[in-house]
C-alpha cells in the first residue's frame, strides 16, 4: 500500500518589532490538512540566524516529499515564488536575538547558490488561473528567509524532494501599523486559500511522475 504524500510548510515567527507573520498564520493554518491526498505538516521556524537551521534540519530528517517554506516581504504585492537563494547572509536588520551578520555565508564551501527544485513557472501560472496574484522573483533577499532557502537546497539537494520558498504580502493588520507609505496587503484568509492552491498544484505535478527536478527545469517551467 502506498504511503500518503506528505507536505512540510515552514513559516517564521514574527519579527522586526511585529506581532503578526503572515507566513505562520498561514502555516499553522494548514496543519495537518489533507490536500489532494497529501497531508501537511506545518513547522514555526525562529526568526534568528543561530536557531533557524537546527529547527529546519530536525524537521526534514524524516524526508517529506514536498517542502514549501513561506517568508515575509513587506511591499510584495503578490505571491512571490522565489528562483534562487543565495550563499550569503547580509541582514538589513537585526534578527530576533539581536544578531545582524554582514556578507557570511550561509554555508562555507558550499555552492554560490540554489535554485528552487519547484516546478516555479508552472505554479505561478497555475496561481494566476485561480485567481491568485502570482509572479516568478529573482531573489529571496539575504535575511532569515534566503538563509533558509538556501540550507533547505542544500540539505535536500539530489534526494527527489520538491522544495523552494514563497514570499507574502502583509496582513492588513501589520500594513495599517507599518511607518511611511501605504503597503500592500492580503487578508489571512486569502493567503490560506492561494496556499492550498499552491500545494494542490504542487502535489498534482508530483503525481505525474516528474520526480526531481532538476535547477532548469524548476527555474524554467
Amino acid at each position: 500500500m502506498l504511503q500518503p504524500m506528505r507536505i512540510l510548510l515552514t513559516g517564521f515567527e514574527p519579527f522586526g518589532g511585529q506581532s503578526l507573520n503572515p507566513s505562520w498564520e498561514v502555516a499553522r493554518a494548514l496543519h495537518g490538512v489533507w490536500v489532494a491526498g497529501a497531508q501537511v505538516t506545518a513547522l514555526q521556524l525562529p526568526c534568528v540566524f543561530a536557531q533557524a537551521l537546527a529547527t529546519l534540519q530536525q524537521a526534514l530528517a524524516d524526508v517529506p516529499d514536498i517542502v514549501l517554506a513561506l517568508g515575509q516581504a513587506e511591499g510584495r504585492c503578490d505571491f512571490s515564488v522565489e528562483r534562487v537563494a543565495i550563499n550569503v547572509l547580509d541582514a538589513r536588520i537585526p534578527d530576533n536575538a539581536g544578531q545582524q551578520p554582514i556578507d557570511i555565508p550561509v554555508s562555507a564551501g558550499g555552492p554560490a547558490a540554489y535554485f528552487s527544485t519547484l516546478p516555479i513557472k508552472s505554479l505561478v501560472l497555475g496561481l494566476k488561473a485561480a485567481g491568485f496574484p502570482a509572479s516568478v522573483s529573482p531573489s529571496a533577499g539575504s535575511f532569515v528567509c534566503n538563509q533558509v532557502f538556501y540550507a533547505l537546497q542544500h540539505t535536500l539537494a539530489g534526494r527527489g524532494v520538491h522544495s523552494g520558498f514563497v514570499h507574502l504580502p502583509l496582513l492588513p493588520e501589520q500594513a495599517a501599523q507599518w511607518p511611511g507609505p501605504a503597503l500592500p496587503s492580503w487578508p489571512v484568509g486569502l493567503q490560506i486559500a492561494g496556499v492550498q492552491q499552491a500545494l494542490a498544484l504542487l502535489v498534482a505535478h508530483r503525481q505525474q511522475g516528474l520526480g526531481d527536478v532538476a535547477w532548469g527545469d524548476g527555474a524554467l517551467n
